[in-house]
């Protein structure tokens, strides 16, 4: 039997609420009624309910035994996604690499290695979500009345003034409320990090790699397997396809360092989806392997969602009694493969800090800057160490290149250039959680 620390006494319970309820809003909604569940908890969603599209995430590393840790983690299982490996394919689609299933206990990072858990972003986001309200419903169940969950959908805020004792919200209702603490789960566009932050703070934490990217679904063909692909065109063009066990095709395009392209594309993302679409399919038309049946099924696809590619790098995670959790505070971008790790540890830490210094907000936001620094330098690094030029450009290099590729495998010393690039995982991460008395002690177990 393991003995805890003295769990600290309850001052008051917390009225919070959560900006946005993707990944990390409903997970930290979770993980702060396991450790106060006499709090009273809003939950706020621009959309009018929750956005069930978007692509495959993956979690690894210390997301996994913090999933256990709030008992989602069978929940999670249930819901990912049969994929069997990742292959690098050439113009014609003939195979030059391939990878298997990368185990969850490592702490992989970037687009090439498929790992154990693979989950559609609806999926995931229902998981956290339904999670959250079964928690509530628990506690009510035990007969403890004080305290709720509430979610509230088509709802965004328009101003936040702070004081000593907490926040006042405006939202876009015009409806005021006053909050202990308001957590900023809004993406890493978001919206409250500009506006409490400021403009300049903002600017200077978005982090851009050069990079622009689209994602949308077609329908799968009988030819298809449960490999994913990734495939280099020339003009510094990526494409990637996830399939696995679903009747849908997942398409990933990438438009990688070309400055003229880029410039072009940031003003895109501002007009209209049918405008987007059409700037993408031109982009993609001709190059080469399936991309032309891509381009032509961006015309019909209703989840189409493209961006720019960046990391968020605060200098701070918190400015009074605001705090930005998840992407919001620290996206690491989808070529970590990290960013819902990063939702589920911050969640866990922010919850468990709030429990450790018994409600102390003040106390309790600095600790939870400090403790995430460790995970951010970690889970951040970049493969290849941010250098997205290190797939050749033109048809000739690319050419040489897949003809090194193809010889590697054939050696069976393929993953001697994996190594090389820093695409492999590490066998083991190091990076250790805190434990909280009030959640589940196997979160700080290896992994």
């Amino acid at each position: 039997m393991s003995i805890h620390p003295r769990i600290p006494k309850i001052k008051m319970p917390l009225n919070v609420l959560i900006i946005g309820a993707g990944c990390a809003g409903p997970a930290f909604a979770h993980a702060l009624l396991k450790t106060s569940p006499k709090s009273t908890i809003t939950v706020i969603e621009r959309s009018a309910s929750l956005r069930t599209g978007g692509q495959q995430l993956d979690l690894k590393a210390k997301g996994i035994p913090v999933a256990r840790a709030l008992g989602i983690i069978d929940e999670l299982k249930a819901a990912c996604v049969h994929e069997t490996g990742m292959q690098m394919v050439d113009r014609d689609g003939k195979s030059l690499i391939g990878f298997g299933v990368n185990s969850s206990s490592k702490s992989s990072q970037g687009l090439t290695l498929t790992n154990e858990y693979e989950i559609m972003r609806g999926d995931m986001v229902k998981v956290f979500y339904d999670a959250s309200v079964a928690e509530r419903r628990k506690i009510e169940r035990n007969g403890d009345r004080q305290g709720s969950l509430t979610y509230k959908f088509d709802t965004t805020v328009t101003r936040i003034e702070q004081s000593d004792k907490g926040a006042t919200v405006t939202f876009s209702d015009g409806q005021k409320a006053c909050y202990d603490l308001v957590v900023a789960a809004d993406g890493q566009n978001s919206r409250t990090r500009r506006m409490v932050f400021g403009d300049e703070v903002n600017k200077q934490s978005f982090k851009k790699m050069g990079i622009q990217a689209a994602y949308f679904d077609i329908p799968r063909l009988g030819t298809d397997d449960n490999d994913a692909r990734m495939y280099f065109a020339p003009g510094s063009r990526m494409v990637m396809t996830r399939t696995g066990d679903r009747p849908f095709k997942q398409i990933y395009l990438f438009l990688m360092k070309n400055d003229e392209r880029h410039e072009r594309m940031r003003l895109v993302h501002h007009q209209p989806l049918d405008k987007q679409k059409e700037a993408w399919a031109e982009i993609f038309q001709d190059a080469g392997w399936e991309c032309k049946r891509f381009s032509d099924a961006l015309k019909t696809t209703d989840d189409f969602y493209a961006h720019e590619v960046a990391q968020i790098r605060m200098p701070k995670l918190y400015s009074g009694r605001i705090v930005l959790l998840g992407d919001a505070g620290y996206c690491p971008s989808p070529f970590t493969g990290m960013g819902t790790t990063l939702s589920l540890v911050g969640s866990y830490i922010l919850a468990g800090e709030l429990a450790k210094h018994g409600y102390n907000v003040d106390a309790a936001l600095q600790a939870y800057h400090d403790l995430m620094q460790e995970p951010l330098k970690k889970y951040q690094t970049l493969p290849t160490g941010g250098d997205t030029s290190f797939y050749p450009a033109s048809e000739l290099g690319i050419k040489i290149t897949n003809s090194a590729l193809w010889i590697l495998s054939s050696l069976k010393i393929d993953k001697l250039i994996m190594w090389a690039a820093g695409l492999l995982p590490e066998s083991k991460d190091k990076y250790e959680l805190p434990i909280y008395p009030r959640l589940d002690s196997t979160a700080g177990e290896k992994s």
